[in-house]
């Protein structure tokens, strides 16, 4: 039974940057591939970025287009997401999920993951 959870969120102004952690325990880290989802007011929830075990294959969601990069540290098991040139847009709960079927890929879909934190509030300001 894996555990997540999500720090970092916040309240800031367009064209700025957040990062996003999210700290796993009570697991085997390394064995999960590991997402990124947000869900803003009113809509489904989307997949924001996946990485796969060794970090090796990694996948964003169309709208990122370059401004976020996901990444892993397997010593701490710790996943990030950093996120530039934020926009209004981006305003969700930021949701960490772990996978621990995939062996090298990174699925897309939320009901994919067996784990989920309790989300992280992002809201950008125009």
């Amino acid at each position: 039974q894996v555990q997540l959870v999500e720090s970092g969120g916040g309240l800031l102004q367009a064209g700025n940057s957040l990062r996003l952690s999210c700290a796993a325990s009570g697991g085997t880290f390394i064995t999960h591939a590991m997402g990124w989802f947000r869900q803003a007011p009113g809509k489904e929830r989307e997949f924001v970025s996946g990485i796969s075990r060794t970090g090796r294959t990694i996948y964003y969601g169309d709208f990122v287009k370059g401004r976020f990069t996901i990444s892993r540290d397997n010593s701490k098991d710790m996943v990030y997401l950093q996120m530039n040139s934020l926009k209004p847009e981006d305003t969700a709960v930021y949701y960490c999920a772990a996978d621990p079927d995939s062996a090298f890929d990174v699925p897309k879909r939320e009901t994919e993951y067996d784990y989920w934190g309790q989300g992280t509030q992002v809201t950008v300001s125009s």
